[in-house]
């Protein structure tokens, strides 16, 4: 793969104008609130896993409308102590999977709470909505109108797994993290604009930044979908954009507060470095960092990262020393601690 976007010193400067719609404060705002007003309860059971320095256990938690999305809750066993949490999101197409899968985090000493995808292949949450004529995936789902739109459940279900997760026992509520790649990186990013209580992000190469550049410039999936939308409905171009500049990362980084550190692959054609780069440079919050992989691609720094992601972590949830409001919602059945 060749270089195809900005040099890196252009990049650093790199920070458009993205559209953002009047009433997308508002919009946010108001579907936070019906999904907080949904009601609904948290349920923890074990999930018998055959595991044994981590306890596993199931986490179902009330996200869009309140409908119940399942996550997986890891935590280092047979520590009773109360844990900073690591909530991460996954890449496209992807679900919570099974819990031998995830077990980094616990082992690095951390509670980690994995959010299923609704709908996504991989995923055991369903996603009951309907919705208008759409190509194949997840991108043009709904995308009539914001009302509608897929990601709307998603960026919703993260925040209320958040709450979820604060209101927990065994989570230290002041140090509650987000993270992700790829579509993960997209939602940590919407959470972190979107709920004032993390404390972290780890945003990695993420998708859904920047969409008018990212459309017209890669020719790889999931962008490619809005391209065959589009050359289908001709007509709805401006709609389709409307649609999605309440969910592009740019806008949400703007709003974001908690420290961050984003990486990104420079030859990624799966999420251009030049959209990385705009959420980045417009990433709110004073402390920030981005690491660059000169030569990889989407899979960006892949495990080699971690060990920095950790330490990153590790600072910033020792700083945290707030007097948090939790939330209010009720835990139906904790078992297996």
């Amino acid at each position: 793969m060749t270089r195809f976007d900005l040099p890196i010193e252009e990049l650093r400067r790199f920070a458009p104008q993205v559209a953002e719609p009047d009433d997308f404060d508002r919009f946010w705002a108001q579907t936070v609130a019906e999904a907080r007003g949904a009601g609904g309860s948290v349920s923890v059971t074990d999930a018998n896993a055959p595991l044994r320095a981590v306890e596993a256990r199931e986490l179902v938690f009330p996200g869009f409308a309140g409908e119940p999305v399942k996550a997986w809750y890891l935590r280092p066993a047979g520590v009773a102590t109360d844990l900073p949490a690591v909530v991460e999101f996954l890449g496209y197409g992807g679900g919570r999977g099974t819990p031998q899968q995830r077990l980094t985090w616990a082992a690095a000493g951390f509670a980690h709470i994995v959010m299923d995808m609704r709908g996504q292949p991989a995923a055991d949450t369903a996603d009951p909505h309907g919705a208008d004529p759409a190509v194949p995936g997840f991108l043009t789902r709904g995308i009539g109108s914001p009302e509608t739109y897929y990601y709307r459940r998603v960026y919703t279900d993260g925040v209320r797994c958040v709450d979820a997760v604060r209101a927990l026992p065994g989570i230290d509520a002041s140090a509650v993290a987000v993270a992700g790649g790829s579509q993960g990186g997209g939602v940590a990013l919407a959470v972190a604009g979107l709920h004032d209580d993390v404390v972290a992000a780890i945003v990695d190469y993420p998708f859904l930044c920047h969409f008018r550049r990212a459309v017209g410039m890669t020719g790889r999936e999931p962008y490619q979908e809005i391209v065959r939308y589009l050359a289908i409905h001709r007509g709805r171009i401006d709609a389709v954009f409307r649609t999605l500049s309440y969910f592009d990362g740019v806008s949400f980084a703007a709003r974001a507060s908690a420290p961050a550190l984003f990486s990104v692959g420079l030859q990624d054609p799966v999420c251009p470095p030049s959209t990385v780069f705009a959420a980045y440079n417009a990433y709110a919050a004073p402390v920030k960092e981005m690491v660059t992989f000169e030569f990889n691609e989407h899979e960006g720094g892949g495990a080699e990262h971690w060990p920095g992601q950790v330490r990153f972590l590790e600072a910033h949830f020792a700083a945290a020393d707030r007097d948090d409001q939790l939330p209010d919602i009720p835990v139906l059945a904790v078992s297996g601690q």
